[in-house]
């Protein structure tokens, strides 16, 4: 390995797994298979403090453990790689390490990832657009958010969220049976009550039919009274699920239910992919952009649970086409393979560790 990829020190900062989502799985991966390329640290814009009990002062000494180790660990490092959603959580957990890190004239990078791009910059218009252009570079993993971003000036590249395919195994499934899986948190723009509901009406079809829902959040009561006002049978909500637990949980699944209403790039989508699990979905955001109709997948317009319910048991009844969609989705898998990306990034932090400021 070159020497300059040897010595150039990168630091992650982006949500701890105790928080397990998009961001701080894709940002632990990230970390532990660039290790082998370069000096990576990885810095929680959460770190834990003896006060995780008490939301106030949670809150308060949270914030204050974060600039502190900002302040101590960035003067050490080369760039500094922040992984970013919109809103709220760009204030609070972007905007002071870029701060920080243009203190200590470091490389940053904004690793932008929520499907809320086009609302953040239309209506954050004094803390979006202009910090962002204080960014030596903005990444995204999709050409969707590309496009958002150029539709306000902002030049982005499109690096892919990656899979780990040895451990989300392809599981060939000759006939598919009516076991369906949600894997999104419980909070409105994840819209899984719109899975509950399509559900009721597969199995007003498929009696036996069963629905896994793995996920936590604001919603939880109200999904689970919703599920038992509907009078639905072998409906299963798993709860938290650890991150290297959810392979057993798509190989146990044989259909894939999404219904958000925000969306960019569902790491969950690639990895169903991955495992051999069809997805029906929302065409919400940048999943157009993973999906194709009938091709890998099957869409339907936003919030429209019905249709989903007719799409998931169209699928049920229709071998062929899920024995292609269930194909064309495991090549289409391939592109988010490790070794496929792993180029990419490298490219990636050299050209950047190189460039003027």
């Amino acid at each position: 390995m070159a020497n300059k990829q040897e010595k150039l020190k990168i630091t992650i900062i982006a949500p701890s797994l105790r928080i397990i989502g998009g961001q701080s799985i894709q940002a632990n991966r990230l970390f532990d298979a660039l290790s082998e390329d370069f000096g990576v640290n990885f810095l929680p814009n959460n770190p834990e403090t003896i006060f995780q009990n008490l939301k106030l002062l949670r809150t308060i000494f949270t914030s204050l453990k974060f600039w502190w180790l900002l302040l101590s660990k960035l003067p050490k490092t080369d760039i500094v790689h922040i992984f970013s959603s919109g809103t709220t959580s760009y204030l609070i957990s972007t905007l002071p390490p870029l701060f920080i890190a243009k203190l200590f004239r470091k490389k940053t990078i904004l690793n932008y990832h929520t499907g809320e791009a086009e609302e953040h910059l239309k209506n954050w218009k004094l803390t979006a657009k202009p910090t962002m252009k204080w960014f030596d570079k903005i990444v995204v993993p999709s050409k969707f958010l590309v496009d958002v971003f150029a539709k306000y000036g902002l030049h982005a590249e499109a690096i892919f969220n990656f899979v780990d395919t040895e451990k989300f195994k392809f599981r060939e499934r000759k006939k598919l049976e009516p076991i369906f899986l949600s894997n999104r948190n419980f909070e409105p723009y994840y819209n899984v009550s719109c899975v509950i509901r399509a559900f009721a009406e597969i199995q007003k079809q498929f009696p036996e039919a069963k629905l896994l829902i793995a996920g936590f959040g604001s919603e939880e009561k109200k999904l689970k009274d919703l599920a038992a006002e509907l009078k639905l049978e072998n409906v299963d909500f798993l709860g938290k699920i650890p991150n290297e637990e959810m392979p057993q949980i798509y190989d146990s699944a044989d259909s894939y239910l999404n219904a958000s209403l925000v969306d960019n790039m569902p790491l969950s989508l690639i990895e169903a992919f991955s495992a051999g699990v069809p997805v029906i979905s929302s065409n919400a955001g940048g999943i157009p952009y993973l999906i194709e109709h009938e091709k890998n997948g099957l869409l339907v317009k936003m919030n429209d649970c019905q249709a989903l319910a007719v799409e998931s048991i169209k699928l049920l009844n229709d071998s062929v086409l899920a024995k292609n969609i269930i194909g064309q989705a495991k090549l289409e898998s391939e592109k988010y393979e490790w070794q496929k990306v792993k180029k990419d990034w490298v490219e990636f932090f050299l050209n950047c560790s190189t460039e003027k400021k």
